[in-house]
């Protein structure tokens, strides 16, 4: 090995980049992926005492980051490899490193800023850290993963499944963080200790919620028994999350209506249907004009979470202003018209069955989106409803206007609209049925909440 005869940084290690021929329009990202690397491990240990396992947990990091490129990681690889090797003269492969947990955190800098920004695997050989048992050895090249074609597969079986777009965003995400995790191997070649071994480090090293546990879980075992057709064995032995008691954020009736009296327009009528009726924030926005009856005073709510249907009562003081919603809304389809692009998704296979319908008024959106845009799934181009963001954004500036402390969204009107019909002495089976709850021990929980119970008694300090 040629070791570098001056100490001087950076001087002496861009001496190292020459004699290792690397170009010199690249030895400036080669020296900041060093100065990145011991920013992350400063006052851990000696700059000397670094080594093996901790250029693992860096790297590890860099290649979880989805807005690193590959070539990145392999570069940084790189970097300290002739770092410690030709610039330090310490072999990397002969030392024996007592592995430490290095805290998992943000970069001093954003790896994107000198890269592309696309989903990456890890490059092979980067081992976890070492809270939880090391991964498996690296296979060769040629065994690695497709994540492409992996993605195409679990996409094309969630989409048999009519899974929810964002079901499906989300299970491919955690997919691909699993393969990376192990060195990008192939699913195939890997079981129920991989799968423990990955679970075990969520909780862990990255101490993730019970929940967030749980989602990675799911999207695991599905890819192995809905793509890859294999049935695993038990997982009641990992390392899990602790699982917390939670109670649901609560407006009072007078912060609601100092929320309610600050937003106007669309995004002040969804937000009173969110309230007055106790639809989620995605059944709001996939409101069509076909499922509101102003005979009837109700709004049916389709394929709401786990694909049930539930009709829930149109307030009546919205009556009027939602009948002047829709003469806005029927012109603005009727310039579609003009443009040809009044075309709008329809669910499950109702295209093929009703090859009109998608072009007709009683499909269409009540909450629009301002402008058209592409289907991420089909590709065509067309209006979908309002983005989530813009009615987060409307309650979250309203709540902060109104001066309120208590953290309010728009699924906080939901936990509300059903605290407050308890209040009112609706029975707790009505209400059940109102939030589409399969079970009444969801719907129990607003219970916790109520002025009466624990908290209706008369505090000691009181009758001092």
């Amino acid at each position: 090995m040629t070791i570098n005869s001056s100490v001087r940084w950076p001087a002496g290690y861009f001496e190292v980049l020459d004699e290792a021929q690397i170009p010199k329009r690249q030895q400036g990202f080669y020296a900041h992926w060093v100065r990145q690397f011991f920013a992350r491990c400063l006052g851990q240990r000696r700059r000397r005492d670094l080594g093996r396992a901790e250029i693992n947990g860096f790297l590890q990091l860099l290649g979880e980051d989805e807005t690193t490129a590959d070539w990145q990681v392999e570069q940084a690889q790189g970097a300290l490899e002739l770092y410690y090797e030709r610039f330090r003269g310490i072999a990397l492969a002969s030392r024996s490193f007592t592995a430490v947990a290095v805290p998992i955190g943000p970069l001093p800098e954003k790896a994107a800023d000198i890269g592309a920004k696309r989903p990456i695997p890890k490059p092979r050989g980067v081992t976890p850290l070492l809270s939880v048992p090391a991964p498996v050895a690296a296979v060769p090249p040629a065994r690695k993963a497709d994540l492409q074609a992996l993605e195409e597969a679990v996409r094309g079986a969630l989409r048999v499944g009519h899974y929810a777009y964002e079901t499906e965003k989300t299970y491919v995400s955690w997919i691909k963080r699993f393969v990376r995790y192990h060195g990008v191997r192939r699913p195939s070649e890997m079981g129920e200790a991989e799968i423990h071994q990955y679970l075990s480090h969520l909780a862990i090293n990255e101490r993730v919620a019970a929940t967030t546990q749980n989602q990675a879980l799911n999207a695991i075992v599905f890819v192995y028994k809905k793509v890859l057709q294999r049935d695993l064995g038990d997982f009641s032995d990992f390392a899990r999350a602790k699982v917390g008691k939670r109670l649901p954020v609560v407006l009072s009736r007078t912060e609601v209506q100092a929320v309610l009296s600050r937003l106007d327009g669309d995004v002040g009528l969804l937000a009173r249907l969110l309230y007055g009726t106790g639809m989620r924030v995605s059944e709001g926005l996939r409101l069509r004009v076909c499922n509101i009856s102003f005979d009837r005073n109700e709004i049916t709510v389709r394929a709401g979470k786990g694909n049930k249907d539930r009709r829930v009562p149109l307030p009546t003081v919205l009556k009027t202003s939602l009948a002047s919603h829709l003469d806005t809304r029927r012109a603005l389809f009727e310039r579609d018209r003009v443009t040809n692009m009044h075309e709008v998704e329809l669910p499950l296979a109702l295209a093929k069955k009703y090859p009109q319908a998608a072009y007709s008024w009683e499909w269409q959106y009540v909450f629009p989106a301002d402008s058209v845009s592409q289907d991420p799934r089909s590709g065509r181009t067309r209006r979908h409803h309002m983005h989530e963001a813009r009615i987060q954004r409307g309650v979250k500036h309203a709540a902060r206007a109104a001066g309120l402390t208590t953290r309010a969204t728009p699924h906080v009107l939901r936990h509300s609209f059903a605290t407050h019909l308890l209040e009112a002495g609706q029975d707790i089976r009505t209400v059940q049925e109102l939030l589409g709850h399969s079970d009444v021990k969801t719907t129990m929980i607003y219970t916790h909440v109520l002025n009466s119970g624990p908290l209706g008694v008369t505090s000691p300090l009181d009758t001092l």
